[in-house]
């Protein structure tokens, strides 16, 4: 019988911790653009596009010779094996300026075998306005090779796609917002309002009591003075802050592609009973109290919570997690019953609908 193993991670979290302000959030309005374009590899070693296949190609080619005063006769069939039409992407960085170099990724459109070797020649790079803010040229560098063995081939990496470094030439600017006004704003790269609270109150006391205030859980808005130098220096002081965050959401990611569950240390379960196919789950919460062994001895009665989980396989023996039993364990005896990943998956949201696991249930 095939035994499904469903992996599962745990995310060690401390009571409290310090990130600094600038691995929490971003600057609102300093962000990436997307550049995209349409070109022509040539220089492949027979490897391009079948040309009867791909009509688009050869049009393409035409007008590229049309526009170098070369005219191909009407009706011509060009059957060329050493041109492929790409696409062409890359980003357009926060504050870039006319003749800084950029990345670009190159990927066949067509039939191409491979594009290794071959050469893009100066394509337009638009953005979302129809606007040419880069030109793209250079020699592609594709990763991966196939490696025989025993017979057999392997390829560890696909050969329609790669990079050419620096193979863009930023040509126009985008208009900058940033310096103009007297407030930031910064964005949290999570909703929290705790978050955004504690970030508040840890730029008020750097930069002295209004100068942040908190517009909801994802924004934090900083008054500034006027000037792109003097708001430069004081975002290098601010996110350099550190903050420190204490609680953490309880939450509970389930990849159903990759059968793996990650938590946190502040998921909690309660008592509960779920049956799932031939699988029962049976936790119980109950209280340990320890008094001191002499009554005038000084010593203190506590009260510890003691959790106790029953899994029992139809026709199986019931194995039993003692104290201090969380779903790290639960999913660990699950294993070793042989759950699959969709039982265990519905075992764990079962238990969040029936209010036995205190958690956010979170399936990628």
């Amino acid at each position: 019988m095939v035994k499904y193993l469903f992996g599962m991670l745990m995310l060690v979290t401390t009571l409290a911790h310090a990130e600094r302000i600038r691995d929490l959030t971003s600057v609102q309005g300093v962000r990436e653009n997307s550049l995209i374009g349409y070109g022509l590899v040539v220089g492949l070693d027979g490897t391009g596009d079948q040309t009867t296949q791909t009509p688009f190609t050869t049009q393409s080619l035409n007008n590229m010779l049309s526009q170098m005063g070369i005219t191909v006769p009407a009706g011509t069939n060009m059957q060329l094996k050493n041109v492929a039409a790409v696409m062409v992407t890359a980003k357009y960085p926060a504050f870039a300026r006319s003749g800084q170099n950029i990345d670009v990724v190159v990927s066949s459109m067509g039939n191409a075998k491979s594009l290794r070797g071959g050469t893009l020649l100066m394509t337009p790079m638009k953005g979302v306005d129809n606007q040419v803010y880069a030109l793209a040229q250079g020699n592609i560098l594709v990763g991966g090779a196939g490696a025989s063995a025993g017979g057999s081939s392997v390829q560890v990496n696909q050969l329609n796609g790669g990079r050419i470094t620096n193979g863009a030439v930023i040509e126009r600017e985008l208009p900058g917002t940033f310096g103009q006004g007297n407030v930031i704003n910064l964005q949290l790269n999570d909703d929290d309002f705790t978050l955004a609270q504690q970030i508040t109150d840890v730029i008020n006391r750097s930069q002295g009591y209004g100068s942040a205030s908190a517009l909801d859980a994802r924004t934090v808005q900083i008054r500034t003075p006027s000037g792109k130098s003097s708001q430069v220096r004081l975002l290098a002081d601010i996110q350099n802050l550190e903050v420190n965050i204490r609680v953490q959401d309880a939450k509970v990611i389930i990849n159903s592609r990759t059968g793996s569950v990650v938590m946190n240390r502040e998921v909690t379960l309660d008592s509960c009973a779920i049956a799932q196919g031939n699988l029962s789950v049976t936790v119980n919460r109950s209280a340990q109290v320890s008094q001191p062994d002499t009554p005038f001895g000084g010593g203190q009665t506590v009260v510890t919570p003691q959790t106790q989980i029953d899994l029992r396989q139809s026709g199986g023996a019931m194995q039993r997690v003692n104290a201090s039993a969380n779903l790290n364990n639960v999913v660990r005896a699950l294993n070793t019953l042989g759950a699959s990943p969709i039982e265990l998956m519905s075992i764990i949201q079962a238990m969040q609908s029936a209010g036995c696991l205190r958690a956010k249930v979170e399936i990628i």
